[in-house]
């Protein structure tokens, strides 16, 4: 009941800047003596709920840019699959985990001091550097269950690469195609022992949250804010899972 609860308001949290809180449940789950193939699977299962209604709800408001956004998932969606099909040790899992999410909230605390980019007109589209940002992320997605959106927003928010709530589309559709693609590749590849009656209340949670969140996101949620506090919880994450880990 406990992690429902906390996987609720991640949810809620990191839907609301268009992620599907893939890392934040891995942090969560860190704490039980589930293997990293079932964290993986889990994660992105409650990224795939999430980010699905998140995706939708863009699209009808029309904060969606397919045509940018394509670049990025044809090398992710691959890379994301190939990445999903590994297997790692406990501890190279979560030390690649740690590092990806202190390097992430780094990025998002970064990103946070420049200036407000609301009245941000679109800028060209560099084409290798789309595909290739788009298959590193993947692979990494991939390989330690997470969608990437909390990896591309902060790059292209760095980059002013285009309005903030075009970049939290982007990052929503890009988590849910890599998410896909993960798991695909971990159930494929790999044997996982899922436990359901743990991801089953896990999985009402997180479509609850991602729903409240995403609708924020289109309304009157302080972006600022919210990405400052995700930034703190996945350095908090990654700093506990080295001192574990070590």
């Amino acid at each position: 009941m406990a992690q429902a609860v906390l996987f609720f308001f991640v949810a809620l949290l990191y839907a609301s800047v268009g992620f599907g809180g893939g890392s934040g449940y891995i942090a969560i789950l860190s704490f039980t003596d589930l293997e990293p193939s079932q964290l993986r699977f889990m994660a992105l299962c409650c990224n795939i709920v999430v980010v699905t209604g998140g995706t939708w709800l863009y699209i009808r408001t029309k904060i969606f840019n397919l045509r940018k956004i394509l670049p990025f998932v044809a090398t992710s969606v691959p890379a994301a699959l190939i990445g999903g099909a590994f297997q790692l040790s406990n501890q190279h899992f979560f030390l690649l985990l740690a590092v990806v999410l202190l390097v992430a909230g780094a990025l998002m605390l970064l990103q946070l001091r420049r200036t407000n980019q609301s009245n941000l007109s679109p800028g060209p589209i560099n084409l290798v550097w789309n595909l290739t940002l788009g298959g590193a992320i993947g692979l990494i997605s991939g390989l330690v269950g997470i969608g990437g959106g909390i990896f591309l927003a902060p790059v292209l928010h760095l980059l002013r690469w285009d309005k903030p709530k075009v970049i939290s589309a982007t990052a929503s559709f890009f988590i849910l195609v890599n998410s896909i693609s993960g798991l695909v590749g971990q159930i494929s590849f790999n044997q996982i022992n899922v436990q359901w009656s743990l991801l089953v209340p896990l999985l009402i949670a997180v479509l609850i949250g991602g729903q409240i969140g995403s609708r924020l996101t289109v309304s009157w949620l302080s972006q600022r804010l919210v990405k400052a506090l995700t930034a703190i919880l996945v350095i908090f994450a990654s700093i506990r899972m080295i001192y574990v880990t070590l």
